[in-house]
């Protein structure tokens, strides 16, 4: 049972696990937020078009009290914040606390990326800083050349 649960900690401890798991959650947030647009902003405009009837904070573009052509500020603002929190929470209570674990085990995970030099002869930008002929060309490679 001990090594079941070990074994299931290591798995969801996989960097891809925990990005792919940020993107999606980060992605359903955004979708909120185009839903918000969607529904609040450009459906009122096609209603009013349509000539059919929604009420909050807005503009309304045909008569007054017709629900249907109130373009709906509010409801986007709030879906904004939601997206803005939302995402904050995903970083202070997923990421931080990941990178913390991960430069604990001695891997550095959601960080710059390591210097690379580019070789003189083809030009391949990928170089490790600590390379002395390219991988590509084969060509000796300047000890100090960086980019």
């Amino acid at each position: 049972m001990l090594r079941m649960v070990k074994g299931f900690k290591n798995f969801l401890m996989r960097g891809e696990i925990v990005v792919v798991a940020i993107g999606l959650v980060v992605a359903l947030a955004f979708s909120n937020l185009v839903n918000a647009f969607t529904a609040n902003i450009i459906n009122p405009l096609v209603t009013r078009a349509q000539g059919k009837h929604s009420i909050g904070l807005g503009v309304q573009l045909g008569q007054p009290g017709n629900t249907a052509t109130f373009v709906n500020f509010g409801a986007l603002i709030s879906a904004i914040i939601y997206f803005l929190v939302f995402v904050a929470v995903v970083y202070f209570v997923i990421v931080l606390p990941y990178k913390a674990i991960q430069r604990r085990r001695g891997i550095t995970v959601f960080g710059d990326p390591q210097p690379v030099k580019t070789c003189p002869a083809c030009l391949s930008d990928d170089l490790p800083v600590a390379a002395t002929r390219c991988m590509y060309c084969t060509i000796d490679l300047p000890a100090t050349q960086r980019v």
